[in-house]
């Protein structure tokens, strides 16, 4: 059983993007674990992180992405985690990462659980504008705020800062966890993470 937390002045940083099922794994473990308020969301472009440091993601590998969406299902299975591998995967996550920096930080979590969900328990196209405007009515979002802010330079440039940073901390994938200036990847990860946070 997981110890409880006991320091309050630090945080995890949790990186992370809609794209990645393994970002949704571990985003379903720390709500399991209660652990919410101890994680800093700090969202990236994952795509954009592979090509800062020219990796070539699983989703354009044959044999890796066979692999991945497997794994995805045992791990899923492992730890009673709803879980359907999206039949459009990769689709493209930029509109609703923009928003996650552009909305209301009281909106914040459950904008990401309905996007989460969305993708990798619900398989919806989270591109479509209908499906996206859904999330946003269920999160009281207003639509053309949204839409009008997603295109704005500074949201743009804020999230292409973000990956830009975590490409600079050698951050190379989704989920990545940092605390105390250790950097643990992927959900099996996330333990090892919390014992560096409580330690």
């Amino acid at each position: 059983m997981q110890r409880a937390l006991t320091s309050m002045n630090k945080s995890i940083d949790f990186y992370f993007d809609f794209i990645s099922p393994y970002s949704y794994i571990a985003h379903k473990k720390i709500i399991r674990l209660n652990l919410r308020k101890n994680f800093n969301y700090k969202a990236i472009l994952l795509g954009g992180l592979h090509n800062l440091g020219k990796i070539t993601a699983p989703a354009f590998n044959e044999r890796k992405m066979k692999n991945m969406k497997n794994d995805c299902i045992l791990i899923s299975n492992k730890n009673n985690i709803p879980f359907k591998w999206n039949e459009k995967f990769p689709l493209n996550s930029l509109y609703l990462m923009r928003g996650f920096l552009l909305i209301d930080k009281i909106k914040k979590d459950k904008f990401i659980d309905l996007c989460f969900d969305a993708y990798w328990k619900n398989n919806v196209d989270i591109t479509l504008e209908e499906n996206i405007e859904k999330i946003l009515s269920t999160c009281n979002i207003d639509k053309k705020s949204f839409h009008q802010g997603i295109k704005e330079q500074k949201i743009k440039d804020e999230l292409k800062d973000l990956t830009d940073k975590a490409f600079a901390l050698n951050i190379f994938g989704a989920p990545t966890f940092v605390v105390n200036e250790k950097l643990f990847w992927g959900q099996d990860r996330l333990e090892y993470a919390l014992e560096e946070f409580n330690c």
